[in-house]
């Protein structure tokens, strides 16, 4: 679709905006940017123009921590393994919708089962599905009995853990997730703080997906584990929740000082559930969760925005809930909006393709009413998506957050 779209303020992303801007799509690209009359002027009559008064133009959303095959609910894992493939692969599609009527335009899918994300994956680049980009991991790697180990990764031992890698390479996986600490949705499996693998495998791990240019996404909650994999070489750490086995947190600054100086991006996983955490957790333990992430920003940690969608607590509509997170902790609004878009987007080893609004970028655009440099709340307030260069609309008359094309 070639079509025209201008407002009061476009953001690039790149930490500038332009005042009554406007940006021209074609051919599922950015074809200009720039002040409206000059876009407009160059746009041919026959092209399509939508006028967002009060609105701002931006690029679209990444949540760069997902699970498609999770229902927000208590056992969310064991339904996501006992649930048929064809109705399985049916309601991840409806929550890829669920993302993309939010303004989430790419997701960084960190576990499921059976390829069944990437096929998603697949549907929605070929057109016949409405959905976010999809970058998938695949099925988790884990130990047996492991985090996860319901979803059909588990693997032990050197050669067990390169065979692994491998099928998810054959599988079309553009990246390997390894649970390196236990987790907390896992039945009788290893407490979140204790250690799965060995330094050594982690090694392994990562250099049998450097053969093929895959990347490794380390879930991690305890302290070992998060020293483990970055001295593994890891791309992400997941979580970073720094667990002790004590029960306590200990934000290891020689660990942060590693994260930061080896570039390894953390996805803190800040979801809606921030929100009831400082009842739960009490007011000195809740500030010291805020602390932990002022802490890892002031040491330079390169963080993103991702939400853990699909546990519980963590619906794939509330992405806002967790940005609004990092605002609690005093985090400038540009630089959440950028680790929403533009660093989410680097993160994800796509980031000469999207999460910036610049000519020959892939047209994935999110139109709210409000200025969010002013109120971040005001990302909620979705008119129009782009993704891909497909426009889709809000569906009031959904069942649930829905959309629905032009």
């Amino acid at each position: 679709m070639d079509m025209v779209l201008s407002a009061p303020k476009v953001l690039t992303g790149a930490g500038e905006w332009i005042p009554d801007g406007a940006v021209r799509v074609r051919d599922g690209l950015i074809a200009a940017v720039g002040d409206r009359a000059s876009v407009i002027a160059d746009a041919p009559g026959s092209v399509a123009r939508f006028g967002f008064p009060r609105c701002t133009i931006l690029p679209g959303l990444i949540d760069a921590h997902v699970h498609l095959a999770f229902d927000t609910g208590p056992e969310a894992q064991a339904t996501a393994a006992n649930t048929p493939d064809a109705v399985l692969g049916m309601r991840m599609a409806g929550r890829a919708r669920m993302l993309l009527a939010a303004g989430v335009t790419t997701v960084r899918d960190l576990g499921d089962r059976d390829g069944l994300a990437i096929r998603l994956r697949d549907e929605i680049a070929e057109g016949t599905v409405a959905g976010p980009r999809i970058v998938a991991a695949g099925t988790p790697i884990t130990i047996t009995g492991g985090h996860c180990w319901q979803l059909g990764g588990e693997a032990d031992g050197e050669v067990a853990l390169r065979r692994a890698v491998r099928r998810l390479v054959r599988d079309g996986a553009d990246l390997v997730k390894v649970m390196v600490t236990g987790g907390g949705i896992t039945p009788d499996g290893p407490p979140p703080w204790r250690t799965q693998f060995t330094e050594r495998e982690l090694a392994v791990v990562v250099a049998e997906a450097a053969r093929f240019g895959c990347p490794v996404a380390a879930h991690a909650h305890g302290v070992e584990g998060i020293e483990l994999a970055v001295r593994a070489g890891v791309h992400s750490v997941e979580h970073a929740s720094w667990l002790t086995e004590a029960g306590g947190r200990d934000l290891r600054l020689d660990v942060v000082a590693d994260l930061a100086a080896r570039g390894v991006w953390v996805c803190p996983t800040v979801s809606a559930r921030w929100r009831s955490s400082r009842e739960r957790l009490g007011a000195a333990e809740f500030e010291a969760y805020l602390d932990r992430l002022r802490t890892m920003r002031a040491h330079g940690v390169r963080m993103i925005a991702g939400t853990d969608a699909g546990v519980l607590g963590a619906p794939f509509e509330s992405f806002v809930d967790g940005l609004e997170g990092f605002r609690e902790a005093g985090f400038p609004v540009q630089e959440i909006i950028e680790m929403a878009t533009a660093r989410a987007a680097e993160a994800l080893g796509i980031g000469d393709s999207t999460g910036r609004i610049a000519t020959g970028m892939a047209a994935d655009l999110l139109v709210v009413e409000g200025d969010p440099l002013a109120e971040i709340s005001d990302l909620r307030e979705v008119r129009m998506v782009i993704a891909a260069g497909r426009a889709y609309r809000p569906d009031p008359q959904a069942d649930h957050d829905g959309v629905m094309p032009l």
